[in-house]
């Protein structure tokens, strides 16, 4: 970015006392200098201040600073001032730099939100406060552990390529006994659906006790298998009160008998924590690690002036390691959010490098101008698969995951939008809503994919295939719902 001064900025800069101008540098050379993690937020002042003021405020509260200046600073300690380096007042924009320095070096994503979206959220300069985007330089990428098992690893195991992860959420979401719940699973993988999740409230209630429910799953999983020939997954929520409880989960599971690579292990990463989640992943880095976003809508909606976007969400769990996180369907299904959100976020955590509302992210831990880093990002674009025996030069992906509304009939129009297959889609009550029962569901939601595949009309497609046409005629075409969510 060129650092030009404006005469605004030049006439807020004098209204700074000396402990706000310690947080402040419009002159910043080279803020991308690898020293920095960036970051914009949308800030409108509280009370009487200005915006430089206030984000000098926000500065100081997020790294090395308190209300007042205190006199046991030191020079190093100054070297850790974040620092407010580029201000739009007409968008109500600031742009701070953080020395990466400041953060817990055993790659600790809590620690990092603790700083930015901490204690600033609730200050009383601030009216509003919204983390829009953040940008990780190379060798702070370094020190985060990213996603090891990944989409990747998922359609080796399933045999499934050059089309979507077809899935499903068992619904009812809650209410069902572990037979129910098994049987329900085994109709969605017998009609030919890849992957199956319990809802994100989903625990040990008594009418469906959790080791009944992970036995029961696995017989009908190998009945499954057995019927269609074909492999399948279950993601299963060992999000608990405790650590103990949450790793005897875990292990229930593996010792359950399943084949490696046909369970994920689902944590609800907001409510649960961020440790939860980097627990998963340094403990069982062979496991597809699945971020469920349950009460991101708090910071994320765009309404709420306070919080942080689903960009920022998606990218810190990408750095946290999460084989895939909801990213939302864009407007298409029954959840709020836009292209703008949902696809920006979606791109920038599957690609090796996109653009995200306001910085290009590079997931590289080597010079962005290296020829192989300059190589890994033109085999991306193609599609072709990296970093699988040179992770040292990058973070791997991490896969959005799509729920929320969707049905069969939806299914092209959402590939349309994000322009991509690399994705689960997980339709719920899209699948057992179907007039035939989530068996009929399952096989509507693969004649839709196969249609799409074939580059066919779904409806010219359903003629032959009756469960694709009771589909098109029980779920709303939702047309001007797709128009509007495109042109969003």
């Amino acid at each position: 970015m060129d650092i030009v001064i404006t005469m605004t900025a030049s006439k807020l800069l004098k209204t700074l006392n000396p402990k706000q101008r310690a947080y402040v540098n419009l002159k910043l050379a080279d803020p991308q200098n690898g020293e920095y993690m960036l970051a914009v937020f949308h800030l409108v002042p509280g009370g009487k201040l200005n915006i430089l003021q206030s984000a000098s405020e926000v500065a100081a509260e997020s790294s090395t600073g308190t209300s007042f200046r205190v006199r046991t600073e030191t020079p190093f300690s100054r070297e850790l001032n974040a620092l407010v380096y580029h201000v739009d007042v007409k968008r109500e924009l600031v742009w701070i730099a953080y020395p990466w320095r400041l953060f817990d070096r055993r790659g600790n994503v809590q620690n990092i939100l603790t700083y930015i979206v901490g204690n600033i959220l609730g200050m009383k300069e601030i009216s509003a406060l919204k983390l829009l985007d953040v940008w990780f330089p190379p060798a702070m990428l370094e020190q985060y552990d990213g996603p090891s098992y990944t989409l990747d690893d998922m359609r080796k195991y399933l045999g499934v390529y050059d089309r979507p992860i077809l899935g499903t959420i068992i619904k009812p979401k809650m209410g069902l006994t572990s037979a129910e719940y098994a049987e329900v699973c085994y109709d969605f993988w017998s009609g030919g659906g890849d992957f199956v999740k319990n809802d994100e409230p989903q625990a040990d209630q008594d009418f469906c006790p959790y080791d009944k429910m992970v036995r029961h799953v696995k017989e009908a999983m190998d009945k499954a298998v057995k019927k269609t020939g074909r492999k399948k997954v279950h993601s299963f929520n060992v999000s608990a009160a405790d650590f103990d409880t949450m790793i005897k989960r875990c292990e229930m599971i593996r010792s359950a008998g399943f084949e490696p690579g046909s369970y994920a292990f689902l944590i609800d990463g907001i409510t649960a924590g961020w440790m939860a989640v980097q627990t998963l992943r340094r403990r069982y880095p062979d496991v597809f690690i699945h971020f469920h976003r349950a009460g991101h809508g708090g910071f994320t909606r765009p309404e709420n002036p306070i919080g942080f976007s689903v960009l920022v969400l998606s990218k810190f769990a990408r750095l946290a390691g999460a084989s895939g996180i909801h990213t939302g369907t864009a407007g298409v299904g029954k959840m709020k959010g836009s292209p703008d959100e949902d696809i920006v976020a979606a791109h920038n955590i599957l690609h090796f490098r996109d653009t995200g509302h306001f910085f290009r992210q590079e997931w590289a831990t080597i010079p962005e101008k290296d020829k192989d880093a300059m190589h890994l990002v033109h085999r991306d674009m193609a599609h072709h698969v990296i970093l699988e025996d040179d992770s040292w030069r990058g973070m791997k992906k991490c896969c959005p995951i799509i729920s929320g509304g969707l049905n069969p009939t939806l299914l092209k129009p959402f590939i349309d939008l994000i322009g991509s297959v690399d994705f689960i889609t997980t339709m719920g009550a899209g699948c057992h809503a179907h007039p035939g029962g989530t068996n009929a569901g399952a096989k509507a939601l693969v004649q839709s994919c196969e249609a799409y595949m074939k580059g066919i009309d779904i409806k010219k497609y359903a003629k032959n295939h009756p469960e694709l046409a009771a589909a098109i005629r029980f779920f709303p075409a939702k047309a001007k719902d797709i128009k509007h969510a495109e042109s969003s």
